[in-house]
């Protein structure tokens, strides 16, 4: 019996243990390109660059007003516990 072409294992020598792996390498594989399909990396152009940094400009302002909001009724908060405990 002289070596396997290309190096390959004859299916006789392979045992049930590498039977399987090569199974879940196909499994693997197959679920591997099914993910790939499905991301698709997008470069963005200008028009998409602008409207994020418009987004992203709005949501700084709305979490700047949230945090003022917040000092604010703890101000108020504060002023009505003393004015009530007086």
């Amino acid at each position: 019996m002289g070596s396997p072409p290309h190096g390959k294992i004859p299916v006789q020598a392979k045992s049930p243990l590498m039977l399987e792996e090569s199974h879940l390498m196909v499994i693997l594989k197959g679920r591997i390109k099914k993910l790939a399909t499905k991301m698709v990396i997008t470069s963005g152009n200008e028009e998409d660059k602008g409207s994020q940094e418009k987004e992203s400009k709005e949501e700084t302002i709305l979490a700047m007003l949230g945090i003022i909001g917040t000092i604010l009724n703890l101000i108020v908060i504060i002023f009505v516990y003393i004015y009530t405990t007086l």
